[in-house]
């Protein structure tokens, strides 16, 4: 399965873009709701504990797969797997049928790969102990399913393609301090991803919510300043800035819990690990959340990626 040829970065995800300045933020917030799950998933996992136990897990997949490269691509494979689920076309039940939840995480984490145009084999996810031994054509008939209902948008906009944007709103004194907020934002985000209430909020919303987390860490004097300037940006909802950053905050401690939790556990198999963090997530409702379940996408025919449209 070929893409196109031009690299994609999570922080510019427009291929070919000669925007100046002005207008490639402006692309990028006109555009940002085509990459979110739908309203639908979102409300569904807030009521449906089955469903967050199966989210869950496939997220859980998805990071152990992922554990040989680098986070982004966990982030991109998350972002496919949940817009993916929240497509209400493709249904299969995924209730007794494991085999389904590894074979849709590991679809997710060989595009978001490819996308990123990083070497790898579906051998390297191919691991008794977690049930995950899958043909590699069984995977591209999924790879091509989840990219029909994509509908081929697989250059994420994401909260990282917002952060240049926002930095400015920071009056640092120098390149060091920048980086240095730049880079606690980007981990923040990578902590929190796994909260589903922040599913609700646009990547931008997120984006500014995580710089001014970690100006609340680093520069906590800048903190006010800075948090009036973004709410006074014209593309900022500021009762959805203020809640997702309350929520962020809550996650990232949420986080660190769980994995001192797993630390204490002193069993740190993948299988086991695996296991924890699905036992973690709620139980007891007999919700059912749907995906295809033969994977089969005839018809769909292969066409270059699309461009943030």
């Amino acid at each position: 399965m070929d893409f196109d040829d031009d690299d994609f970065h999570l922080e510019n995800p427009f291929s070919n873009s000669n925007d100046d300045g002005t207008s490639f933020p402006l692309r990028l917030f006109h555009t940002e709701t085509a990459h979110m799950p739908s309203n639908t998933y979102i409300q569904t996992l807030s009521t449906a504990p089955r469903l967050r136990r199966r989210r869950w897990r496939i997220v859980s997949l998805i990071q152990y797969c992922s554990l040989n490269f680098d986070p982004f691509s966990s982030y991109l494979a998350i972002n496919y797997m949940d817009r993916f689920l929240s497509t209400s076309r493709y249904c299969i039940p995924l209730d007794g049928k494991p085999w389904i939840l590894n074979l849709v995480a590991v679809s997710c984490v060989s595009l978001a790969l490819k996308m990123r145009k990083m070497e790898f084999s579906i051998s390297h996810f191919q691991h008794d102990d977690v049930g995950m031994i899958l043909h590699p054509h069984t995977v591209e008939r999924m790879e091509m399913l989840i990219l029909g209902a994509l509908r081929w948008r697989m250059r994420s906009i994401n909260p990282f393609s917002f952060m240049s944007f926002f930095l400015s709103f920071f009056h640092l004194e120098d390149t060091k301090s920048a980086q240095e907020l730049k880079e606690r934002a980007t981990h923040i985000i990578l902590m929190a991803q796994n909260d589903i209430k922040l599913l609700e909020f646009k990547p931008s919303i997120i984006s500014a919510s995580a710089l001014l987390s970690a100006a609340y860490e680093l520069f906590p004097l800048q903190l006010p300043c800075s948090r009036n300037s973004i709410s006074s940006c014209e593309y900022v909802d500021k009762d959805d800035l203020f809640n997702c950053y309350y929520r962020m905050q809550q996650a990232v401690v949420a986080t660190m819990d769980d994995y001192e939790s797993m630390v204490e556990m002193g069993s740190c198999t993948p299988k086991n690990v695996l296991d924890a963090q699905c036992i973690s997530s709620s139980s007891s409702e007999n919700k059912q959340i749907s995906v295809i379940e033969n994977g089969e996408s005839r018809g769909l025919k292969r066409r270059k990626t699309s461009d943030c449209s």
